[in-house]
């Protein structure tokens, strides 16, 4: 895993164009619109001698697919992981955005799922991403609760 991350950081994202991103912004409405309305689960390319190839894919993948060029043509960088891919401590941080030790003392507190592999810890991504969304979820409702109070104290902001 640690390779495989490393090896994405060495490699960069890769630069997206402004016409780059407009063709995958075409594409990916083509992509859903024929999804929605034909249940499609094939691709007709067209190679560079006029050929035109079909591909026949699930369903499910082309809507991976348009999600993927939804996010190239917002210009957001895209990761594609094994949900059932393991973390360690220190790749748990990074995806959190937070450090080692807070990922440790939630593993510690409680509420972050881990296993022991010898003597480190292993967090399997989706309990991470359960946590993420948890963290979210709880930060949403503090600045609710912040807004009441606001308005209760008659503070404008």
């Amino acid at each position: 895993m640690h390779d495989a991350i490393q090896r994405a950081q060495d490699v960069g994202a890769p630069a997206v164009s402004p016409l780059d991103r407009e063709m995958a912004r075409v594409a990916q409405r083509c992509l859903m619109e024929a999804l929605d309305y034909s249940r499609a689960a094939s691709i007709t390319l067209t190679t560079e001698s006029g050929e035109h190839p079909s591909i026949d894919l699930p369903p499910a993948s082309l809507k991976i697919i348009g999600q993927v060029l939804g996010m190239m043509s917002a210009g957001r960088p895209i990761v594609l992981m094994p949900a059932k891919q393991e973390m360690s401590t220190v790749e748990a941080a990074n995806f959190l955005n937070v450090s080692r030790p807070f990922v440790i003392k939630e593993i510690k507190a409680g509420r972050l799922e881990h296993r022991m592999v010898g003597t480190h810890r292993r967090i399997a991504f989706s309990d991470l991403v359960e946590y993420a969304q948890g963290m979210q979820s709880r930060r949403l409702e503090a600045l609710d609760r912040m807004a009441v109070n606001a308005a209760e104290l008659g503070l404008e902001y």
